[in-house]
């Protein structure tokens, strides 16, 4: 007979021993300002290899926007010595697996092969970074592909509009106001040398870092680094000019009429600090108390007790700049958008007036425990994690602090966080509406 240990346990004997054996890594620079960090984890034969890149929707020119996006799909066309229509070819060849995604601050690549196959990805990456091919073939194909993506995912999308509603709302001059897919016209009328422009300009070892991480010999990898990375040109230093919103401080309604739904929405987002700051964590902590899953207060005082939502949801969006809560729901029967709205408030009040109870609060860092673990169980979750707290938060090693950062984080202080930024005069409401017809 198998004895089982129940699974509560089982987490909890796993979380202890990843703490334990904590993310060891190195990281350092190359001549060309190409940052470099490797993991060394020889218990599985796998291996990955990314870059991310610092550029995302916020870095594109107001009346040019898309291009982060469109060249997620572009730099996979081919280079130099690579050609069109071969590169999944060669990771599939080589046992591997490949995939790139872009937000408002990033773009990211990554590769994922046994790991006698590293040196392909080294220069798969490598190849990409400097010997793209920006060409009219390549430049048509993908704007039929993202055409095709934005009528999939937005356009024909049941809610699929709601993020960059909100967005060209929640912000006034700061170029998070546009989606990451960005606008199809700004696309079709851009010309070759605009591309070719974008990417001289932000695809440059110096505004990018390497991770490898899995089952490496550092000194070998830090070799073949230098061989394949080391040769490509630095690029001219990238200008940012730092754009900073003025506090909301009367609330923004707004309205939006989707074709492609019949039962509204609303969404309440409120505009809160970038990833890297205290308060960010705090919310995202206030964020997983009200309206993370079906154990959250909303989702049980509203769909459960209630019964006046059909769904409660929440899309925390982590930026750079800033950050911001999201959070709404659909009625259900002849319940309201307001009366949602209504219940909304009232959780949030009690968030700000009184302390949560002990009990949720360590059912929270369980949550963010199990969060962490999810994310770093990996090799290209930790690749992921290593180049995003470098990039994006300016310190790699949070992948070993964050836990320490929400343990810190007492019930005093999430009532105080929710306070200063939950406020109903700090917020956007977006009516999201089903599309009127005509009586005729």
């Amino acid at each position: 007979m198998k004895r089982h240990l129940p699974k509560a346990l089982v987490l909890l004997f796993g979380f202890n021993f990843l703490i334990a054996q904590q993310v060891a890594f190195e990281e350092y620079d190359l001549d060309n300002g190409l940052h470099v960090i490797l993991h060394q984890d020889n218990s599985a034969p796998v291996v990955t290899t990314s870059v991310m890149y610092h550029v995302g929707s916020k870095d594109e020119d107001p009346d040019k926007t898309g291009f982060a996006h469109f060249f997620e799909h572009l730099l996979f066309e081919g280079t130099k010595n690579i050609a069109r229509g071969e590169w999944d070819k060669i990771v599939s060849s080589n046992g591997g697996s490949n995939n790139a995604n872009t937000f408002l601050d990033r773009t990211y690549y990554y590769e994922t092969f046994p790991s006698n196959s590293l040196e392909v990805g080294l220069w798969l990456e490598s190849e990409r970074m400097m010997h793209p091919i920006i060409g009219e073939i390549g430049v048509n194909t993908q704007k039929e592909v993202v055409q095709e993506e934005r009528r999939l995912r937005v356009d024909n999308s049941p809610y699929g509009a709601f993020f960059e509603q909100l967005l060209k709302n929640l912000y006034d001059k700061h170029p998070y106001r546009w989606g990451v897919i960005g606008s199809l016209d700004h696309l079709a009328s851009a010309t070759l040398d605009d591309f070719k422009k974008f990417n001289k300009t932000f695809y440059v070892p110096n505004n990018a870092v390497l991770v490898v991480a899995g089952d490496i010999d550092i000194e070998k990898t830090k070799k073949m680094v230098a061989d394949y990375f080391g040769p490509i040109p630095r690029g001219a230093e990238i200008k940012r000019t730092e754009v900073r919103e003025e506090p909301i401080a009367n609330t923004i309604m707004a309205t939006y009429h989707d074709p492609n739904i019949q039962i509204p929405a609303i969404l309440l987002a409120y505009r809160t600090p970038g990833q890297a700051e205290r308060d960010a964590y705090v919310i995202n902590m206030i964020s997983a108390y009200l309206s993370d899953g079906e154990s959250s207060k909303l989702y049980k005082t509203l769909v459960d007790e209630k019964k006046i939502a059909l769904q409660i949801f929440s899309v925390p969006i982590d930026a750079e700049d800033y950050s911001s809560y999201v959070v709404g729901g659909l009625p259900v029967g002849d319940n309201s958008i307001q009366d949602i709205k209504d219940g909304i408030d009232a959780e949030i009040l009690k968030v700000q007036t009184d302390l949560i109870s002990e009990k949720d609060y360590q059912k929270l860092l369980n949550k963010f425990e199990n969060r962490f673990v999810n994310a770093n169980s990996s090799i290209s979750g930790i690749a992921n994690s290593l180049a995003e707290n470098y990039l994006l938060r300016g310190n790699t090693n949070l992948i070993n602090e964050e836990l320490d950062i929400y343990r810190s984080i007492t019930r005093e202080e999430i009532r105080e966080v929710a306070k200063k930024y939950l406020k109903v005069n700090q917020r956007v409401e977006l009516e999201y509406l089903p599309e009127q017809k005509n009586a005729n």
